[in-house]
């Protein structure tokens, strides 16, 4: 089974990105996921393709239609059960365990908001998730959508030639990522700590996942425990 992305935007253009290229490009080549961007003007009811309207109340800016936005995502995932995800400042923060239970699963249709937002009816009505990649504010959900697909895609069976390979990362066993190093051997007077010359995995191993305690104690200490702080 492979993983289906669909995402509703105003700018299919900005799709695939750089997912054409590299690991997930050539992932894509393979079948192993696939992406369509469908643009939501198609689915406007006037000739001028409008999809937004003033806010109820007043205020700055313009809010995504309820109706054009329902009709688009109708359209496109009907009853199958792919999650609706809508990329939203306010939405619950996107995290690596989140990204894992994704890419197990067969897909997903990603909603892209514009302008001042998206009327709250259609993400009730339609059961959106709404998902943050941080805490700024982006000029659309493009850049979002895009991030959230490539650490999803990445993780799929059989893109990263190396399957361990994402197994030490940063977030995958709650802490940041430990120090890497490789040739030459010294640069500018720094040279590679002897542990992970020593040929002693356990010692390496050690080593490693002090320091990963220890950079995230520094940088992330809301990722740890408190028996770990």
């Amino acid at each position: 089974m492979s993983f289906k992305a669909t995402v509703l935007t105003l700018y299919p253009e900005m799709f695939p990105g750089h997912l054409g290229f590299s690991l997930a490009g050539k992932a894509a080549e393979r079948g192993d996921w696939s992406l369509d961007a469908v643009n939501i003007r198609d689915f406007a009811e006037d000739r001028h393709r409008s999809v937004d309207d003033t806010p109820a109340g007043g205020g700055a800016g313009m809010v995504l239609r309820a109706d054009i936005l329902a009709k688009a995502i109708d359209a496109v995932s009907g009853d199958d059960a792919r999650p609706r995800l809508l990329m939203s400042p306010r939405g619950r923060p996107l995290t690596q365990q989140r990204v894992r239970e994704l890419a197990e699963g067969p897909g997903a249709v990603i909603v892209c908001g514009r302008f001042e937002g998206v009327d709250q009816r259609v993400i009730d009505g339609r059961d959106l998730e709404e998902v943050s990649i941080g805490d700024y504010i982006l000029s659309g959900g493009e850049p979002a959508a895009l991030t959230l697909l490539d650490a999803v895609v990445r993780v799929l069976p059989g893109v990263m030639g190396n399957a361990e390979s994402g197994t030490h990362e940063s977030f995958e066993n709650g802490l940041l990522e430990h120090p890497h190093y490789t040739r030459p051997a010294e640069w500018e007077g720094q040279g590679i700590p002897e542990v992970l010359t020593s040929g002693n995995h356990a010692a390496i191993d050690k080593w490693r996942h002090e320091q990963a305690l220890e950079l995230t104690r520094a940088r992330r200490s809301d990722l740890l425990e408190d028996d770990d702080v």
